[in-house]
């Protein structure tokens, strides 16, 4: 059976861009699906809707968690082989994939493009056994330097297999044509941190599944 590839959308819900990478690993011999985290019917209308929607999974981290592997038994379900899957997401999808490493999900490997990355501090760290891959634009606005230092000593207080790759001139939502282009608004596209994450990410996929 084939390998499978869950991808977490970013905080609007499954919009074009985790379509069209779904697509795009499917014609690569993946088997996909798309998680969808609020349920059908239930996309957020505008941006602080969706913050509204993505801001309680974050809080209510076992609820995103929940979510999540219904997902990936999903997926399962329709045919991926269970013990060779990896999870990828973006932005808020970006923090699931991180949330089912933290969970001990099944699943060989975890990609987060331009993902939130911080967990609240109260929370015990576990050991984390999959392997973990981050692409981070190096100008997020929306991710503290003390964000990312919790999140490296969590990675290594939970012994992981990471790596993290920052790109030049990438803000948030880097993958994500649909971003625009003014860097000054915190989010946009860089067609070079596009296709420098896609190339990691593919590197990722060879090193992580049989």
């Amino acid at each position: 059976t084939k390998a499978g590839i869950l991808i977490l959308p970013a905080w609007k819900g499954i919009d074009d861009h985790a379509k069209e990478v779904a697509q795009k690993l499917a014609s690569e011999g993946y088997y996909t699906f798309v998680a969808d985290i609020y349920g059908e019917g239930n996309y957020p209308k505008d941006a602080s809707q969706a913050g509204e929607r993505a801001g309680f999974y974050k809080k209510n981290y076992a609820d995103y968690q929940r979510r999540i592997r219904l997902a990936l038994d999903q997926l399962i379900k329709s045919g991926a082989n269970a013990d060779n899957i990896v999870m990828i997401g973006y932005c808020f999808g970006g923090t699931g994939v991180l949330e089912a490493a933290r969970a001990g999900m099944p699943v060989k490997g975890v990609v987060s493009f331009h993902g939130g990355l911080g967990k609240d501090p109260s929370r015990a760290t576990t050991p984390i056994t999959t392997k973990v891959l981050v692409c981070h634009g190096a100008d997020d606005p929306y991710e503290p330097k003390e964000e990312i230092d919790a999140f490296q000593k969590e990675m290594r207080d939970s012994k992981a297999d990471w790596q993290m790759i920052y790109y030049a001139n990438a803000v948030h939502a880097f993958t994500d044509p649909a971003a625009g282009n003014d860097n000054s608004k915190g989010a946009a596209y860089n067609a070079t941190a596009d296709r420098r994450s896609w190339q990691h990410f593919m590197l990722f996929l060879k090193e992580t599944l049989k």
